[in-house]
C-alpha cells in the first residue's frame, strides 16, 4: 500500500512514505500491551495531565496542523483550522471529566453490595479515513487514553502526514511510550494486528467494503468493534418550517468539506409548499462559492480528497442522469487543474436509479418533493443508511416527532450536522454500530466489572 500526500489542488506528490515492517508492529504491540498493564494499576487521574498537555499543544500548532490538512486532502484552511480546535476541545473534555464518568456505578440488588468497575480492556486498533484527518484520531486516542486502552493506528493512505503530525504531537506532549502509535500498515497486517490476543477492541471509520472487512476479521477473532460507516442523511422540510432557516443553512449542509463528510445533507425532502423555492435558494447557494486554492482566505470551495474521489463522483452522477435524473444546477467542469466537482444538484431521482440508496461523497445534492410528513419519513426511512439527518420546523412538538420516526442515530432540529465532545456520534443500519464522543464514547472499550459481596447484605 502506497501511503503518500498528494496535493489534490495542484497534483504534487508531497511525500511518500515507507510502509510499516512486521517488527514495527511487534514493537507497537509489545509497547503498548506493557502500557496497558501498567495502567491498570494506575489512578484515571494520572493520565489528564498528558491530554491537557496534548490540547495546549493542539491549539499552540494549530496553524501548522490545518496547513498539513489542507495540503494532502484539501479541505478549506479555515476548515482545518476549526477541525483543530474541535479536536483540542474533545481531548480537553475527556481530561476534565473522565474521572467522574469512569467512577464505579452502585447496583441495587437483595443480593448484596453490588456494583460493577469501568475498567480498561487492552490496546485499541483503529482504522480511520481522510476526510477529517485529526479528528477522526482523536475521536478515539481521547477517551481511550483516559481510560487506560492504548491504542495503535492505521491511517488512510491519502493522509500520512497528518498521522505523522499527531504522533508527535503525543510523543512531545511526554504521554507514556506505547499509547499511541501511527503505522503505515497494509491490509494483511491490519489483519494480523486484529488477530493478537494483545489487541482487544477495533475502530473503524469508514466504507461499508472497509467496515464489513474490518468487521468480519474483528469477529472471527472474537474482538470488540465499533463502526462508523458513512450515511445518505435526510435534510427535511416540513410545513412549518421558518425558512429563512431552511434558506441560511442548506447550501453549507451539503457543501462543507466540499461535501466529504459522512453526515452531510445529502437527500433533501421538502414539502411541495416550498419546493420550488428551496431549489431556487439551494442554486443560488451553490453558484456563490468560490473555487480556488484552499489555502486562500477567499476560497470557498476546496477541491475533492483525490482523483479517485473525483472519477467515482463523476461516475455517480452520469449513471444516475442516463437513468433519469434531470441536473437543475451544475454538472459544468471547473475549469482549474485540481480534483475540483462542481456543486450539483439533482432531481427526479426515482427508486430504480442506481444512485437512489447510493452515499455521494461531494457537492452534490438530491432534492425530492413530498406532500405530507407521511411521505417525507417513508422517504428518508427508504435507505440501507441511518447516520444522521435535519428536521425543520417552527414547531418543537412536531419537529421530535418527525424526528423519531426517522431510522437514524442522531437527529438535528433547524441545524444541518454538528458534532461537540458532549454528543454521542454513530448510526444504525449499513451507516454501522457503537458510538463515539460522550460518556458513551468513553464506555466503548471498557469492561464493565461486577464486584458484588453477598454477604454485605
Amino acid at each position: 500500500m502506497a501511503y503518500q500526500s498528494i496535493n489534490p489542488y495542484s497534483n504534487e506528490v508531497l511525500k511518500t512514505y515507507p510502509d510499516a515492517t512486521d517488527a514495527e508492529l511487534e514493537q507497537a504491540l509489545a509497547a503498548g500491551d506493557k502500557l496497558y498493564h501498567q495502567w491498570r494499576n494506575d489512578p484515571v487521574s494520572t493520565r489528564a495531565p498528558y491530554l491537557k498537555k496534548v490540547a495546549d499543544l493542539l491549539r499552540a500548532e494549530k496553524q501548522e496542523l490545518a496547513t498539513i490538512m489542507t495540503k494532502e486532502m484539501g479541505k478549506l484552511l479555515s476548515e482545518a483550522e476549526g477541525e483543530v480546535d474541535l479536536c483540542a476541545s474533545i481531548v480537553d473534555y475527556y481530561a476534565d471529566h473522565a474521572v467522574e464518568l469512569l467512577k464505579p456505578v452502585p447496583l441495587k440488588t437483595d443480593a448484596g453490595n453490588a456494583y460493577y468497575a469501568k475498567q480498561a480492556t487492552g490496546v485499541i486498533f483503529a482504522v480511520e479515513p481522510w476526510n477529517f484527518p485529526l479528528y477522526q484520531i482523536v475521536r478515539v486516542f481521547a477517551p481511550n487514553f483516559m481510560v487506560g486502552n492504548p491504542m495503535i493506528l492505521k491511517h488512510a493512505s491519502n493522509t500520512p502526514g497528518s498521522a505523522v503530525a499527531f504522533d508527535k504531537l503525543v510523543q512531545k506532549a511526554g504521554a507514556p511510550a506505547g499509547s499511541f502509535k501511527n503505522l503505515f500498515v497494509s491490509y494483511d497486517q491490519v489483519a494480523k494486528a486484529i488477530a493478537d490476543p494483545r489487541i482487544t477492541g477495533v475502530a473503524l471509520t469508514g466504507s461499508e467494503r472497509g467496515g464489513s472487512s474490518v468487521a468480519k476479521v474483528a469477529g472471527e477473532n472474537l474482538k470488540k468493534s465499533t463502526m462508523e460507516l458513512g450515511g445518505n442523511d435526510a435534510f427535511i422540510v416540513l410545513d412549518d418550517a421558518d425558512f429563512d432557516s431552511v434558506k441560511k443553512v442548506s447550501p453549507q449542509a451539503r457543501l462543507y468539506n466540499a461535501g466529504q463528510v459522512c453526515t452531510s445533507s445529502k437527500r433533501f425532502i421538502v414539502t411541495a409548499k416550498y419546493y420550488d423555492e428551496f431549489l431556487e435558494n439551494l442554486k443560488a447557494g451553490f453558484a456563490a462559492v468560490k473555487p480556488g486554492d484552499p489555502l486562500d482566505k477567499e476560497t470557498t470551495l476546496a477541491p475533492l480528497s483525490s482523483q479517485r474521489a473525483k472519477e467515482k463522483l463523476v461516475d455517480q452522477v452520469k449513471k444516475a442522469v442516463a437513468a433519469g435524473a434531470k441536473v437543475y444546477y451544475g454538472n459544468e467542469p471547473i475549469d482549474l487543474p485540481g480534483q475540483f466537482f462542481p456543486p450539483t444538484i439533482l432531481t427526479d431521482v426515482t427508486k430504480d436509479n442506481p444512485i437512489y440508496n447510493e452515499e455521494m461523497f461531494g457537492p452534490v445534492a438530491v432534492v425530492y418533493k413530498v406532500e405530507n410528513d407521511a411521505e417525507a419519513i417513508a422517504l428518508a426511512n427508504d435507505s440501507s443508511y441511518g447516520l444522521g439527518g435535519s428536521v425543520f420546523s417552527t414547531d418543537p412538538r412536531h419537529a421530535a416527532y418527525v424526528a423519531e420516526q426517522i431510522e437514524t442515530g442522531m437527529s438535528f432540529v433547524n441545524s444541518g450536522w454538528l458534532s461537540l465532545p458532549e454528543l454521542p456520534f454513530g448510526g444504525v443500519k449499513n451507516s454501522g454500530y457503537g458510538r463515539e464522543l460522550s460518556d458513551l464514547g468513553l464506555n466503548a472499550f471498557v469492561n464493565e466489572h461486577l464486584v458484588i459481596n453477598a454477604t454485605d447484605k
